[in-house]
């Protein structure tokens, strides 16, 4: 059976990024802990491979509350200091204060938005940009919506979340669509979404 095709960054080799690539990369996401979540991994990736970090996942999970922002938002500096030596996670102190600070901003938007979800889809109208690229190396690093959604979040007191990292985030959490047209997600991810209770006509 041949294998199905999917993006070029993937590696075959590594069961884990397999999942990662053909369940969650480019599903549109709307539960805010989820979002915390990618947006602490991304930051931690800064530097760094991505493949080191999700080899790490679940031990950021078990380090960082279950990814809860609330609870990671009142860590205090003797959590922080257990952190720097856990060897579960990268021990990076400025990017474990940042996890915390930013933490701590991810509560203020949700009280000012309703939630980070509404929030943050605010920036590609409420619905993902869905792409055509023939290769992956076509991908850009950066788009003016991550632009605009990096400048907003660093004006809010967020770090570790430049341009580039805030559009691995868009890419991960599904506001925009970065299969490459001849991987088998780009046509499952480019359906439109179906409609539960769609109105009748009268």
């Amino acid at each position: 059976m041949e294998p199905r095709p999917r993006c070029g960054w993937v590696n075959p080799a590594k069961p884990y990024y397999l999942d990662y690539h053909d369940v969650e990369w480019g599903v549109p996401v709307h539960d805010d802990r989820r979002h915390f979540e990618f947006l602490l991994l991304e930051g931690a990736q800064a530097g760094l491979s991505w493949d080191t970090i999700l080899r790490k996942r679940e031990g950021y999970r078990q380090a960082f509350a279950g990814f809860d922002p609330a609870l990671v938002a009142r860590f205090d500096a003797a959590q922080i200091a257990a952190l720097l030596q856990n060897p579960d996670i990268v021990r990076n102190r400025l990017k474990i204060a940042s996890a915390v600070r930013n933490a701590q901003v991810f509560l203020a938007i949700q009280e000012a938005f309703g939630s980070f979800d509404a929030y943050v889809w605010r920036f590609v109208d409420g619905s993902p940009r869905i792409n055509h690229w023939r290769e992956w190396q076509e991908i850009p690093a950066t788009t003016p919506e991550s632009d605009a959604l990096a400048k907003d979040l660093q004006k809010r007191g967020m770090n570790f979340v430049g341009s580039t990292i805030i559009y691995a985030h868009m890419q991960a959490t599904g506001l925009v669509m970065d299969h490459t047209v001849y991987c088998f997600r780009h046509a499952e991810l480019s359906i439109p979404p179906v409609v539960a209770n769609p109105p009748t006509s009268r």
